[in-house]
């Protein structure tokens, strides 16, 4: 009777051990963002932040953005405290690197579980060092913390899209109802920011080549699809306009602010007004032609949220691109290689790229104040600085940044991950390579370069843009980088023909049977094979061993099977 309880003990300490390396991980990210909050109480403002702060308040549809966060900000209200506002941020900022976690972490169970049992242990501590690792780049550098602490949407918008890539790559073989929740979360997503509404094609597209079924699929698109309809249904009852906010044009049109030759495209009298100028060079054309004394827009009734001015936006940028497409491309090209920079440069302005680090004091308008007291009367929005703590974020700042330039190393590793899976046990596998790269790399890699590539062709480059893209790129590089899963009663693995009958049920890294049940025929029913014997001096690869002797049937990456297999004997 008092054994049971510490062979419970044993066995959740067993569970626990392989998720070991994540934990210092998770206890520095926490730990960090907990002094970033004693530090800095109240959240940072920036020119969107009262928009949304307006929305939220009011709960209605913003006119120039999706009204995603000011959600997220209206659920928070009855708190009256921005300090709780912050604390939430950071909350999603972690839980966006345990989705990380878990996604590399099963990708490694699937990949090293059913390798032959071997008489050293190390392998069972592989996939949790490899997923660990892989959080880093999310949870530590201190310019994704800096965007969690700021009244914006953008760490809203990637833990949305992470969790309905999550909910995709989970498992191959979709229900319908986890199709219609990722096409649901998607929506979600592309509510917070408009840049994520074409992105639902990029999930589609990975659901398809995991030949997640045409029920997922109908189901996701079909519930993305209500989703943003009932939204532009919303919005054309305030503003009588059926679309999702009431300027879209005019961020293409700062886009082609920065090629746009009036002497080339030779717009109408009409257009004309909208040849753009700049009289300041250290400002970003589209920048300039937006929001300074240079903008177009001041000479139009309503500015960009005027009736005509989204209308003559949109037709001068696309003269411009099709009178201009080689600029167009080139300015693509620019502005998504920036992101892969080693140091930050004053981009778009000389002000704005020091508004994504914590700094030693900051300023806000009288309008802004006055918002704010109608979110919170007690006057926690107003921008502090508490020391020491303070002192302590400026310190870990100076030394946990993490330049551009690792992120383009991340994104080649996802490349690179394909030529690696097209050899595999001192064969090359090319056809099952490339498939295996197909259905676990490339919805990741899409989109993370989506997410580069998006703002420089729509809008304008800004270092904002670059964080988002890092958790999909990491996560394309984890997995195009660990072993393709193992079959042991072929020495094949999924996606080669050999292994079609004997598949077990995929996670994020694995492959599925040809009639999508997961089993080897009867499998079932089969006797389990005989243990490989060990000196009994060396230490044994329990969880090996274990899954070695599990009939087929049984999944190689949930988390029960997981748990079976580091008990048995």
């Amino acid at each position: 009777m008092v054994q049971e309880p510490r062979r419970g003990i044993a066995g959740l300490g067993r569970a626990a051990a392989p998720h070991l390396f994540f934990l210092p991980v998770l206890a520095v990210a926490v730990a960090v963002r907990v002094i970033a909050v004693r530090g800095y109480p109240a959240p940072w403002w920036f020119g969107d932040s009262a928009g949304y702060l307006k929305v939220a308040i009011e709960l209605g549809p913003g006119d120039l953005r999706p009204s995603g966060y000011p959600f997220l900000l209206w659920l928070l209200k009855p708190f009256h405290s921005f300090t709780v506002v912050v604390a939430v941020q950071h909350a999603i900022g972690v839980l966006t690197g345990v989705l990380v976690y878990l996604l590399v972490w099963r990708a490694g169970q699937a990949a090293w579980r059913r390798r032959p049992p071997g008489r050293i242990a190390w392998r069972r501590w592989l996939p949790g060092l490899i997923a660990a690792a892989a959080t880093v780049p999310v949870l530590i550098p201190v310019h994704q913390i800096a965007l969690e602490h700021m009244l914006m949407s953008d760490f809203l918008f990637t833990f949305l899209l992470l969790l309905a890539m999550t909910v995709i790559l989970w498992r191959e073989r979709m229900t319908w109802w986890t199709g219609g929740l990722a096409g649901l979360v998607m929506a979600s997503a592309a509510l917070t920011r408009s840049a994520g509404l074409p992105l639902i094609l990029v999930l589609l597209v990975g659901m398809l080549l995991r030949r997640a079924g045409w029920r997922a699929c109908v189901s996701a698109a079909g519930v993305y699809a209500v989703a943003i309809l009932a939204y532009m249904a919303w919005f054309n009852s305030v503003y009588g306009q059926f679309t999702v906010a009431k300027a879209s044009q005019i961020w293409l049109y700062g886009r082609t602010a920065d090629f746009a030759d009036c002497r080339i495209i030779k717009p109408s009298p009409e257009l004309a007004i909208m040849c753009p100028k700049q009289t300041n060079p250290a400002i970003s054309p589209a920048f300039s032609s937006m929001w300074t004394d240079d903008s177009a827009f001041r000479n139009i009734p309503g500015w960009v949220t005027g009736p005509h001015a989204d209308k003559l936006a949109g037709e001068f940028a696309w003269k411009a691109i099709m009178a201009q497409p080689g600029d167009y491309a080139a300015v693509i090209v620019r502005d998504t290689f920036r992101s892969f920079e080693w140091e930050r440069k004053p981009y778009p302005t000389p002000w704005t790229w020091h508004q994504y680090e914590f700094s030693k004091g900051e300023e806000w308008a009288d309008d802004d104040a006055l918002l704010a007291e109608r979110y919170d009367p007690a006057g926690s929005g107003r921008p502090r600085v508490v020391e020491p703590h303070a002192s302590r974020v400026l310190a870990y700042q100076d030394h946990a940044a993490m330049p551009g330039t690792f992120l383009g190393y991340m994104m080649l590793a996802g490349l690179a991950g394909l030529v690696r899976n097209l050899r595999h046990l001192g064969r090359w596998r090319v056809g099952g390579g490339l498939l295996h790269w197909l259905r676990t790399v490339l919805l990741p890699g899409s989109l993370g370069l989506a997410l580069l590539v998006i703002p420089a062709a729509t809008a304008d480059f800004d270092y904002r843009y670059v964080v988002p893209a890092v958790p999909f790129a990491i996560v394309a590089a984890a997995l195009a980088l660990l072993p393709r899963p193992y079959e042991p009663e072929t020495g094949t693995e999924p996606g080669d023909g050999a292994a079609a009958g004997a598949r077990a049920e995929p996670g994020p890294g694995t492959e599925r049977g040809t009639d999508g049940s997961g089993t080897a025929g009867d499998g079932p029913d089969q006797p389990p094979a005989e243990p490989a014997e060990n000196d009994e001096n060396d230490e044994v690869d329990e969880t090996d061993g274990a899954d070695a002797r599990e009939p087929e049937s049984a999944s190689p990456v949930t988390a029960d099977s997981g748990q079976r297999s580091a008990h048995r004997t």
